[in-house]
C-alpha cells in the first residue's frame, strides 16, 4: 500500500476521547484543518457534511492515519496536563482574510495560560476597533483547541462567548490554571 498515494488528496478523521468529551480531528496532507467539539452522533455527521462541502471531498475515517498521528496524540498530552503547546502543521484552508489573520495571531502569541482581549487582540493585528470582529473570527474558528480561541475573553474579566459552550470553555480555562476547577 502506497502511504501517500492512499489519502493525496483525502480528508482523513479521528475521534479522541478528551477531558471535555470527544473531539473529531480531521487532517489533509497540508496538516491538521478542523477540530470540532462534541463529536458525538448528530454533531460528527454535520461536521462530516460541511468538510465534505467546504473542501469539495469526502472526509474518511482514518485514524490510524500518519496524518493523525502526532494530532491525537499532542491533544491527548495537552488533556493530560503534559502537553502546553501544539507543534503541529495546520491546514488553514476553512479560514481566510481578517478571520485567519486573528487566529493565527491568536496561536502564535498568546501562550498556555494566559488570556487575552477581544479588543486586545484586535489591535495585535491593527484593527484596535474591531473586538466584534474578532468575536466572530473566535466562533468561526475550525480548530478550536489547537488554535486557542478558548484564550479569549472579555476585557471587563466576563469570559466571554464560546462554540464549544461555556461549560467547555470554563475547563479548558481551569486545565490552563486560568480559572479554579469547578466545583459542578
Amino acid at each position: 500500500m502506497d502511504s501517500h498515494g492512499e489519502y493525496e488528496e483525502q480528508v482523513v478523521l479521528a475521534v479522541v476521547d478528551t477531558g471535555i468529551g470527544p473531539l473529531l480531528l480531521a487532517a489533509t496532507r497540508e496538516g491538521l484543518v478542523n477540530v470540532v467539539f462534541h463529536a458525538m452522533d448528530a454533531v460528527r455527521v454535520k461536521a462530516l457534511e460541511r468538510l465534505a462541502s467546504r473542501l469539495g471531498r469526502e472526509p474518511v475515517e482514518a485514524p490510524d492515519s500518519p496524518w493523525l498521528a502526532e494530532p491525537i496524540r499532542q491533544v491527548q498530552a495537552y488533556f493530560a496536563g503534559e502537553r502546553r503547546d501544539f507543534e503541529l502543521p495546520l491546514d488553514w484552508s476553512l479560514i481566510s482574510g481578517f478571520n485567519r489573520q486573528v487566529l493565527r495571531e491568536l496561536a502564535s502569541g498568546v501562550p498556555y495560560g494566559a488570556v487575552v482581549g477581544y479588543g486586545d487582540l484586535a489591535g495585535r493585528v491593527g484593527q484596535p476597533g474591531a473586538a466584534q470582529a474578532v468575536g466572530v473570527a473566535m466562533g468561526s474558528n475550525p480548530l478550536p483547541v489547537v488554535v486557542p480561541c478558548h484564550r479569549v475573553v472579555e476585557s471587563d474579566g466576563g469570559i466571554g462567548g464560546f462554540g464549544g459552550g461555556l461549560e467547555t470553555k470554563r475547563k479548558l480555562l481551569a486545565l490552563e490554571g486560568v480559572l479554579p476547577e469547578p466545583l459542578f
